[in-house]
């Protein structure tokens, strides 16, 4: 056993050290700059989008003054409300209001989405169904506000700021429960096919026939599988300590995150601890299948279901965010592809810390049934591509059932 562990150090070792001086680890730095990039450009373009896109128009073809009292009860409750919580209304001149609504709703120069007419006592909205649904309450409101406009007058509301209220830090630890969900996944993703993506390229330069000449396959395996998970450590400390020193730089221009139910040490010490079982998981798996591969792609091929089914399982696990103790949530917190996901979820939102415990040993039992799947694929398929062929195993004492060592 002690051979097999010094042997899969020296692996992870060598391993750690190639990819940390490498241009991989480099960009494995800026990786998540890209999203949060990303993610502010759609914000933005997608603000500016929904602020320049055309709103529907309602035609308005009621009586002169019915028209002039309902446009100026919308320009009183818009200034209240705001504009584009209101709909678009326009007055239609004489001549046009003596068509038919269907008509006008026909004419394509119009551009209008219905057709409002009758008195403001009994208001008719002409349209699709779309904008009849949308509208028909706030066109009621508006009705009964333009007739009783002189007996209606708005109060001012008085204004007392908090720090914070118990809906709004529902929303905020709701908030901080999804970003860590994506960021666990798309570390854990990445890593695992950093290191599917280095068997690959060692398995076509026959390196990892040299080193089976040498070492073991099971401490092959846990050596690659580990080095990434070092390299993953060292890349979110430097992550951290750039953080830090931003928020230090900045003092209170940044805005205060809201605090997780757990509290933070320990929401990032759990946060840390299942980040590490998502990916021995996923690892494990990738390592298994590219060892079945004998080309890039192959690999594609092999480990497309499993990105896929890795897909559904994230999403499942976000989808139960909302769903705090249903039991489609309870089912994400079991389920061992999903459960990293929800429990790290649940404790940005829930302050009880026992359910974490039995996760986490639940995780573990599941982490060493997918290493030993792993490393019996790994053994068993990752020479088959190679000249020398399969490898002879060596009998003698496992490594926690899962390693072989040399009798």
């Amino acid at each position: 056993m002690i051979e097999t562990i010094r042997a899969a150090f020296v692996i992870g070792r060598r391993d750690f050290t190639a990819i940390i001086f490498s241009k991989a680890f480099f960009f494995f730095l800026l990786g998540p700059m890209f999203p949060l990039l990303v993610g502010g450009a759609a914000g933005l373009l997608g603000g500016q989008v929904a602020r320049d896109i055309d709103r529907p128009v309602i035609g308005v073809t009621m009586s002169a003054d019915d028209s002039r009292q309902l446009l100026a009860a919308r320009a009183t409750l818009a200034a209240q409300v705001g504009e584009r919580r209101l709909p678009e209304m326009r007055q239609l001149s004489q001549s046009t209001s003596a068509a038919t609504p269907e008509k006008l709703l026909d004419d394509k120069t119009n551009g209008l989405a219905a057709i409002l007419g009758g008195t403001l006592d009994k208001p008719v909205l002409t349209g699709t169904r779309g904008p009849i649904e949308s509208y028909k309450g706030e066109i009621a409101m508006l009705s009964a506000f333009a007739k009783n406009a002189d007996a209606m007058t708005l109060p001012s509301v008085e204004t007392r700021l908090v720090q914070s209220s118990a809906g709004n830090e529902k929303q905020q630890r709701l908030a901080t429960a999804q970003a860590t969900q994506v960021l666990l996944f798309m570390l854990t993703m990445l890593l695992a096919g950093m290191v599917l993506s280095n068997l690959v390229e060692e398995k076509a330069n026959k390196i990892i026939e040299i080193l089976a000449a040498a070492v073991p396959m099971d401490a092959v395996f846990l050596g690659k599988l580990f080095a990434m998970l070092a390299m993953a450590f060292v890349g979110i400390t430097v992550w951290a300590t750039v953080g830090f020193g931003i928020a230090s730089l900045a003092g209170s221009a940044l805005p205060s995150l809201p605090t997780p139910a757990v509290g933070w040490p320990i929401f990032v010490l759990l946060g840390v601890v299942y980040f590490t079982m998502a990916y021995l998981i996923l690892g494990s798996l990738f390592l298994g299948i590219g060892a079945m591969a004998a080309t890039v792609r192959e690999v594609q091929t092999l480990s497309m279901p499993v990105t896929m089914a890795q897909l559904i399982n994230f999403f499942l696990a976000m989808y139960t965010v909302t769903k705090m103790g249903e039991p489609i949530e309870l089912f994400a917190c079991l389920f061992p592809f999903t459960s990293p996901f929800a429990m790290v979820a649940r404790a940005a939102q829930d302050a009880t810390l026992w359910p974490h415990l039995l996760a986490v040993a639940w995780q573990a039992l599941f982490v060493l049934i997918i290493l030993r799947v792993g490393v019996y694929l790994f053994r068993r398929n990752v020479m088959k591509s190679g000249s020398a062929g399969r490898i002879k195993e060596t009998s003698g004492k496992k490594l926690f059932g899962l390693v072989k060592m040399p009798g």
